[in-house]
């Protein structure tokens, strides 16, 4: 844990623990994310800090490995307030505001930094959408640089991708108009909790993943090709019910607020690095190449359709003009 002793530090920044208390309200929280994972220990760190903080008056409890369902089941526990918070990627986030979507189409930003400023000229935006929703962002959080991974062959082209056996997850509006531009590509719609086990049977065989994720949800040992281009940066958040939210004291809404601040933070900083050394391990034991400056041109325009198609049609031009100026 010695990794993490900046979170602590900074959780304990905020103050000393409450006073004695009579009863303590519980906050069920969902994530897909094992709990020995990089996003596990910091969401540990974050649980200690609201206990002790809190004087044990407030207890974040974890359930870790999509125990909840997928993201887009676990949203509608929150909604049904089966569930209080659930830390979620892009693809529960599109389940309640499908325009934040728009921060993972293909192809568009160069760098973090570029994401990093489309995603606080929207934010406000965002926010707000989320709370028509009856949800609260109680921080941004990352999940890693994507990049394509394969079983048995390479795609060093987008032609490449012609009659494989590649997925959509439920709801994924970007994807499904990205596939149909290249055309010749029938996916097949699964869930998060669905990959692995489409990857063991081989109905699927191609993923875009961040390296860290494909890790810890255990699909690189299926895989052994791998395409050193990014394709896009995948996000999350720590989303909450509004509702459960407000009924808590304002002085443990306060601590609720600023922990979960300060543990997305600790996210985009300590999950960068882990998917930076997950490419590195991932690196050591596949097929890696990277396509030349003329294979990585052919992708541009299929980015460039791809997002044209979807500007003003599912997601609002202004938005996607947002994030095309961002990431110039």
């Amino acid at each position: 844990m010695k990794k993490f002793a900046g979170i602590f530090a900074g959780l304990a920044f905020l103050g000393l623990a409450g006073s004695a208390h009579a009863e303590t309200t519980v906050i069920k929280v969902g994530t897909i994310a094992p709990a020995e994972s990089p996003w596990g220990k910091v969401f540990k760190v974050w649980q200690k800090a609201v206990k002790e903080k809190s004087g044990g008056a407030v207890e974040l409890q974890f359930f870790w490995n999509g125990q909840q369902g997928d993201e887009a089941a676990m949203v509608n526990k929150i909604r049904a307030g089966q569930l209080d918070g659930a830390a979620i990627t892009a693809t529960g986030l599109g389940s309640i505001h499908k325009g934040v979507l728009v921060l993972q189409l293909p192809g568009l930003f160069g760098s973090w930094e570029k994401l990093d400023g489309a995603r606080e000229k929207l934010k406000g935006k965002f926010d707000e959408a989320f709370e028509k929703e009856g949800f609260k962002n109680l921080g941004w959080g990352d999940v890693g640089a994507a990049r394509v991974m394969t079983k048995g062959f390479e795609i060093r082209v987008p032609d490449d991708l012609k009659k494989k056996n590649v997925y959509v997850i439920k709801g994924d509006p970007v994807m499904p108009v990205f596939f149909s531009t290249i055309g010749d590509i029938t996916p097949k719609e699964i869930t998060l909790n669905e990959i692995t086990p489409a990857l063991t049977s081989g109905s699927i065989n191609v993923i875009n993943s961040p390296a860290l994720a494909a890790e810890q949800l255990q699909w690189a040992p299926q895989l052994d090709h791998l395409n050193e281009m990014i394709t896009g940066y995948a996000v999350g958040a720590l989303v909450f019910s509004s509702s459960k939210f407000k009924t808590l004291p304002e002085a443990q809404q306060t601590i609720l607020k600023d922990t979960g601040r300060i543990a997305s933070e600790a996210l985009t900083k300590s999950i960068r690095k882990a998917d930076d050394d997950a490419f590195a391990r991932l690196k050591g034991r596949m097929k890696t190449y990277a396509p030349t400056p003329e294979e990585r041109a052919k992708w541009n325009p299929v980015f460039e359709k791809t997002r044209a198609k979807l500007k003003g049609a599912t997601f609002k031009a202004e938005d996607v003009q947002a994030v095309e100026d961002a990431a110039r």
